[in-house]
């Protein structure tokens, strides 16, 4: 049963990164709200800031508790506290709400979900609060989860080479700082990143574990099993900090359970509206400069090993803010309320 009611629905950080491609996406993909508010943290006084939406101007409002009342949806893309205040709040306050920033994802509590992979994980229930996973995890997740159905995989590894926008818009500032300032024979600042980034590449960013593994590549290790559900999934993997503004770019090393031609896992990727495969060509068509601002995940080179039968090399570029964050946000709450009919179901 469903009944048609108003449906409002509230961005929580609107100017960050993250929420200024959600803002963006509700407004080009017509979600179903009747309603929509807009919020940020650092707000004191009502009137003082101002954004746009369908072409129309926004008040972005003072953040408390009471001015949630009476919301549907709430997207969290501010900042960790933040989000964990209001996210921790949905539970009693009645709405739902869907975290781009990472705050929950390593929060066993909170399901993980990665639109078309596991959306059961939120469907069992009407859970309060849902977790986007990073970036990295929502790629390899989908990349390898098609690969998983058709043919099995028995060893899956990954070279990630990780965009300045990971670190949100200090990162951006930062490696576009340091550019400026090398080209100009001035000393570059080093706050985000440990070591000069501009016109380098970085093996590491956080502390390493005994193993040498920082705590960013654990994670998306752990997020991508889970989120596969299976928590022995054979997987491994790199991150490499690389001088790029926007866009992950992924060069996989999978087996798989039995044989296979390019060309059959070309055709499981082109099955599914959330890929676009590249042409075969002798140039790169599928990079960090094509890529950027795009909604699908763009499959390049795709590398049959000769000596192996069922071992390939896949290279991906995705952009993080709208694939890799936003826009899987965005069709997880169009699982939850009914895609665009504007209904939802009845309690």
């Amino acid at each position: 049963m469903t009944t048609e009611r108003p449906f409002r629905v509230a961005l929580i950080g609107t100017e960050s990164l993250r929420g200024q491609e959600i803002k963006n996406l509700l407004s080009v993909k017509r979600f179903p709200l009747s309603s929509i508010d807009f919020f940020d943290p650092d707000v004191d006084e009502e009137f003082s800031k101002l954004t746009q939406f369908q072409d129309e101007p926004k008040v972005i409002h003072h953040l408390d508790g009471k001015a949630l009342e009476g919301l549907d949806l709430i997207f969290l893309a501010a900042d960790d506290v933040t989000n964990r205040t209001y996210g921790r709040l949905a539970a009693t306050a009645g709405y739902q709400a869907i975290d781009l920033g990472g705050t929950f994802s390593g929060d066993r509590s909170v399901p993980l979900v990665v639109a078309g992979v596991n959306d059961e994980a939120a469907a069992r229930e009407r859970c309060p609060l849902i977790a986007n996973p990073r970036p990295a995890t929502i790629i390899l997740a989908s990349l390898l989860d098609r690969l998983t159905g058709r043919f099995g995989v028995t060893t899956a590894v990954a070279f990630i080479l990780q965009p300045a926008s990971a670190f949100d818009q200090a990162g951006i500032s930062e490696l576009a700082d340091q550019s400026t300032a090398l080209l100009s024979g001035a000393k570059p600042r080093k706050e985000v990143f440990k070591d000069q980034v501009a016109f380098n590449l970085l093996s590491r960013t956080e502390a390493a574990d005994a193993a040498g593994f920082s705590c960013g590549e654990r994670q998306v290790i752990s997020e991508v099993r889970r989120v596969l559900g299976r928590p022995d999934f054979p997987v491994t993997l790199s991150i490499v900090q690389t001088p790029v503004f926007h866009t992950y770019s992924i060069m996989a090393y999978v087996e798989l359970a039995g044989p296979a031609a390019i060309p059959d896992l070309e055709a499981v990727y082109r099955s599914s509206p959330v890929f676009k495969v590249g042409p075969r060509s002798g140039s790169c068509p599928v990079s960090s400069m094509s890529v950027a601002g795009k909604d699908q995940i763009f499959i390049g080179q795709i590398k049959k090993e000769e000596d192996r039968s069922n071992a390939f090399w896949i290279w991906t570029v995705t952009d993080n803010l709208t694939r890799g964050s936003a826009l899987n946000a965005l069709e997880i709450a169009q699982s939850l309320y009914g895609g665009k009919t504007g209904k939802r179901a009845s309690k």
